[in-house]
Parts: structure tokens; sequence; C-alpha cells
């Protein structure tokens, strides 16, 4: 699920690329003195994403933009429309809005059979601990974990992003339901890099840090109900690391869904045409 946030510029500004740290810390604030408030130092997924003030452009007073913030769970979406409702002052940074409306969406990939695109809205964090750099060749300082690159190769990348998930789902699905890592098919069918790149990021106040990040396009087929669960939970809680921080948040290409009667009547066709 996620809140579909409308909002309008106060005032002419710049638009601010470091807007991460101050955007977290408008969503833990909408948290505070709530039953979600401690999970910000509990050091593990908290279930919040949230996407870029978009379109990312420079603004006139009275402009328009859009943000989207994500999580598996309703209740955490509801404390923070509450809170936005009643304090429609949203200021990230040097940009100041005005929330003009809120509204929640249910976005899914669909039945089993259907084919699309997930598409990262932000940048892709994946962090390999040096344990497990040996294991892949990765040169290592034994200390410090190493930000993917693609000279990595794919198979950490697949194997970081799927761990990552298996935790969100054990914090936020049902205990008796298979993990993404439980399925022996993978998560995505394809995975398309758009590009990597290199952004400093205030990780905590008056700490900054550069991340090595990266934007893909991960194709796949919706094989059965579990895998469409682990897919929603992508969407729903950003893929990757240090979601709170805005990383990782995904959406659905529209234009590349082929519903599921389609994606099989397809199917036939090209076996038919190979007969």
């Amino acid at each position: 699920m996620r809140l579909l946030t409308r909002l309008q510029a106060r005032a002419d500004s710049s638009y601010d690329n470091a807007y991460h740290h101050k955007l977290r810390g408008r969503m833990w604030g909408a948290l505070g003195d709530t039953p979600f408030d401690d999970r910000h130092d509990e050091g593990q997924p908290s279930g919040l994403c949230f996407s870029n003030p978009f379109p990312p452009r420079d603004m006139r007073e009275e402009d328009e933009r859009t943000l989207l913030v994500a999580s598996p769970e309703r209740r955490l979406l509801g404390v923070i429309a509450e809170n936005l409702d009643e304090q429609r002052e949203l200021n990230i940074g040097e940009m100041p809005f005005e929330v003009t409306d809120i509204s929640l969406l249910a976005p899914d990939v669909g039945e089993p059979g259907t084919r699309g695109v997930l598409e990262t809205g932000t940048g892709v964090l994946v962090r390999i601990p040096p344990w497990k750099c040996e294991e892949y060749g990765i040169e290592t300082d034994g200390e410090n974990p190493t930000f993917w690159e693609p000279e990595h190769t794919l198979e950490p990348l697949k194997t970081q992003l799927e761990n990552n998930l298996d935790q969100k789902h054990d914090l936020f699905c049902p205990d008796d339901l298979p993990g993404p890592s439980d399925r022996p098919e993978e998560l995505f069918d394809s995975y398309e890099l758009i590009k990597t790149f290199a952004l400093p990021v205030t990780v905590t106040q008056g700490v900054e840090m550069t991340y090595i990040l990266s934007k893909w396009r991960f194709g796949y087929e919706v094989q059965d109900d579990h895998h469409r669960r682990h897919l929603n939970l992508a969407l729903d809680s950003g893929i990757g690391e240090r979601n709170t921080l805005g990383f990782g948040f995904l959406n659905i290409d529209e234009d590349s869904v082929v519903p599921a009667g389609e994606a099989a009547l397809e199917t036939s066709d090209r076996q038919g045409k190979a007969e």
C-alpha cells in the first residue's frame, strides 16, 4: 500500500537532491509518540519507504509535485496520513510545500501469469558484507561492507536483494507462508541495469557518507500466489537497504504489464508458430 500525496510549492525553490535525510526526519516526526516510534532504533527494516518529490526539477510558487509513501502496514500509513492532514506544511529542506490531497493506493503486480516490469524510482543500495566478499571473489578490507558495482556481477546482487526481502517477509508476512528464498525460482526474470551513481547522503545528523547506488528495471512473470506476495512486498517496503532514506522505491511500469489471459495467448501463439 502507499499514500499518494499531492503537494503544492509555497515558494520558488531549487530542487534539493539531498532530500533523503530531511524527508526521513519528517516521516519519523509523524510517527513520534505512536506504536511505530521505537522502530527508529531497532536496526532492522521498518516497513517504510518513500519516493522522491516528483517531477524532480526547480519549482515556482504554486507548482504541483507528488510524493508516494509506501508500507506493508496500513496502520502505519494511517498514522502518517493523519499527521500530514493535521500539519499540512511539509518542508523538505529548502523545498517548502503544502499538502493538498492524500489518498490510499494498493498497487498489485497482478494474478499469476501476469507479466510486467518493476522499475526503481530511486537508487537501490546493496552492500556486500566482508564475510561474503571472499565467497564472491571481491576484494575487501575485511571490516567494512562493499557497495555493489557492476564488476561484481549479478550473483551477489541477487543474493543480497533476496536475503533482504526475506528479512522483510519475516517481519511483515504470516510466519507459515514461504519467503522469497523458499521458492526455487528467482524473484525476477530479468535485471536491466539503467545506471550506477555515487550520492553523498546524510545518514544521521552531522554524518555524511557517499553511497554507490544503482537504478534498475526488473522483469517478472507472476508464478503463483506466493510469488505475487513477494513482489507486492517489494513494492510496499522497497528493495535493498536503507529504505527509510527513500532508497529502493519501486513502481510498476504500467505500459509493460501484460494481463494473465493475454500473456497465455501470446505464449500459445509463439508455440503455434514454432510448430
